[in-house]
């Protein structure tokens, strides 16, 4: 107290309470890939990572969806029907990524792109971009920010394998360097049926993901993967038109067109409908309006412009048209649909955890609910098939998503990748002791370099008991009461001896019992002898 000289009245006010933890948010993702654009009003964005919370302020900043682009080839004399195949170099995920991610509840969430489509699909497109491009730069950047708890590359399965290794891992690094965050992983080439072989996808010698992704015990804590890729309905109907078929391509599907029109209306009196049929056809392969010239002026600008808007047009009256009459063109619009809506499923999780964080809490497990926007798996999934992705020998459990009869697909697992743990077994009890740490952790820092006295420890004590307890109400600590959920110390001769007060330290002890889901409910039934 300060000495007091003049004769008076003084008002001393002294705080009655101790700081209070506040949860720090455990949803929010932060994703990487390549965009349409990258740009604020004049400010490029690229490669720096950039809060948003809706799906229309990512268009506004990073633009629409790719200019895919999809190989048509004819029947084969044997009999097999035409293939539809998307030229990789046109081809980007991280678009349809996002609109899976909002759809499932996602909200803020941070966007790092890594170049645009045009220059992308330049150098070749993503199967040509090397692991350096893509990862290692926003990774960076990303430590800059502490919101974060996700990191999820939506494009990382279109690197060559060994690229997507080292993005893999290097995720899954930075997220063990941070201790605050957990990467949604994608299996490579997840959209394939497991072969069991040196070839299978998920334990095979060649190219299986757990031989891949070499990870020590202490990192796959840090990381969850889930199997096989959804089907999903991101894309709409409406939305695909013959434009998405590649200019090489387009006279093989012209021939093939008007070969099943000449089918279609074989009697003479079809002759007029065929020949108005095959002018529509023929409109598939007119060419693209040109781009105006370099240094043109406004008028040819325009002018471009116009004959753009005017192709677009008369694209979909001709879409339209050929939908209406022709079987084999519905067919392949329906094929064109099904390839860009094949989409690999982490982005649709980090939409779950928010979904499920935001209803239920961090601690409840992303498991036992569906995905929007989602069709189903791709793969049918059955029990023996789960023993191995859930139950392995080496702990590098795979989350299923399955089609249950009756419950239509749900989410069938909940497992890091150290499935061996039992420590750190399960995704939720993972994030619900970030959410723990990190919370306490921010708190704490308003006593660094305060007095290492009794006093200090009390308070200190009495904030994180505050913390707890609260959680406990909410139902992410197991305990009929506080005293069974967690314990706090700290103090001398509790966690502290003279010298580590002398060094400066004070040792605080956090013990929490977080709740765990019940993963295998086990009835018993057993009948019983007449009692009357």
């Amino acid at each position: 107290m300060a000495d007091r000289k003049t004769p008076g009245v003084y008002i001393v006010e002294e705080n009655a309470f101790p700081n209070s933890v506040v949860e720090v948010a455990t949803a929010v993702p932060a994703f990487i890939g390549v965009t349409e654009k990258a740009a604020r009003d004049n400010q490029d964005l690229t490669g720096i990572p950039t809060r948003i919370s809706s799906m229309a302020e990512f268009k506004t900043l990073f633009g629409g969806p790719p200019p895919s682009k999809l190989a048509y080839t004819s029947p084969s004399a044997a009999g097999k029907p035409f293939t539809l195949a998307i030229k990789p170099e046109t081809h980007y995920r991280f678009y349809s990524s996002m609109q899976i991610f909002f759809d499932n509840g996602g909200g803020p969430c941070w966007v790092t792109s890594v170049g645009n489509y045009a220059d992308v699909t330049k150098a070749g497109g993503m199967s040509a971009v090397k692991f350096e491009d893509i990862c290692s730069n926003p990774l960076q950047e990303l430590l800059k920010q502490q919101e974060p708890t996700m990191i999820v590359v939506p494009d990382a399965v279109m690197l060559g394998i060994d690229d997507w290794v080292k993005l893999s891992q290097q995720v899954v690094a930075h997220c063990v360097a941070t201790q605050s965050r957990v990467a949604i992983l994608d299996v490579y080439n997840g959209d394939q049926k497991r072969t069991y072989d040196d070839n299978d996808i998920i334990s095979g010698v060649k190219s299986g993901f757990r031989n891949k992704i070499t990870l020590d015990p202490d990192s796959r804590r840090y990381a969850a993967a889930y199997y096989p890729w959804l089907d999903s309905s991101v894309v709409d109907s409406s939305t695909v038109t013959y434009g998405f078929i590649s200019d090489d391509s387009k006279a093989a599907l012209v021939k093939d067109l008007k070969a099943d029109a000449g089918q279609v209306f074989s009697s003479p009196s079809d002759a007029a409908k065929l020949t108005a049929l095959s002018a529509i056809i023929d409109k598939i392969a007119a060419p693209a309006p040109a781009e105006p010239a370099a240094g043109a002026d406004a008028a040819a600008i325009a002018a471009a412009e116009a004959a753009k808007v005017a192709a677009a047009n008369e694209q979909t009256s001709t879409h339209l048209a050929l939908n209406n009459l022709s079987p084999l063109y519905k067919l392949v619009m329906t094929g064109i649909l099904e390839k860009l809506n094949l989409m690999p499923p982490a982005a649709a999780m980090a939409g779950v955890y928010t979904r499920i964080d935001n209803t239920r809490g961090v601690f409840k497990a992303p498991a036992n609910v569906g995905i929007n926007s989602v069709v189903g798996p791709v793969l049918d999934i059955t029990d023996a098939d789960q023993e191995d992705l859930n139950v392995p020998i080496d702990g590098m459990a795979i989350n299923a998503i399955r089609n249950f009869n009756g419950r239509g697909m749900l989410i069938w697992g909940a497992r890091t990748l150290d499935g061996n743990s039992q420590d750190w077994r399960y995704i939720n009890v993972r994030r619900t002791m970030i959410m723990l740490e990190q919370s306490i952790k921010l708190a704490a820092q308003a006593y660094v370099f305060e007095p290492n006295n009794a006093q200090t420890w009390v308070m200190v004590k009495s904030m994180l008991t505050s913390f707890l307890t609260d959680r406990w109400k909410e139902g992410a600590l197991v305990g009929s009461k506080p005293e069974d959920a967690f314990s706090v110390d700290v103090g001398l001769g509790s966690t502290m001896t003279g010298n580590d007060i002398l060094n400066g330290y004070m040792l605080v002890m956090v013990k929490v019992c977080v709740v765990r889901p019940a993963e295998f409910i086990v009835i018993t039934f057993q009948q019983l002898m007449q009692k009357s």
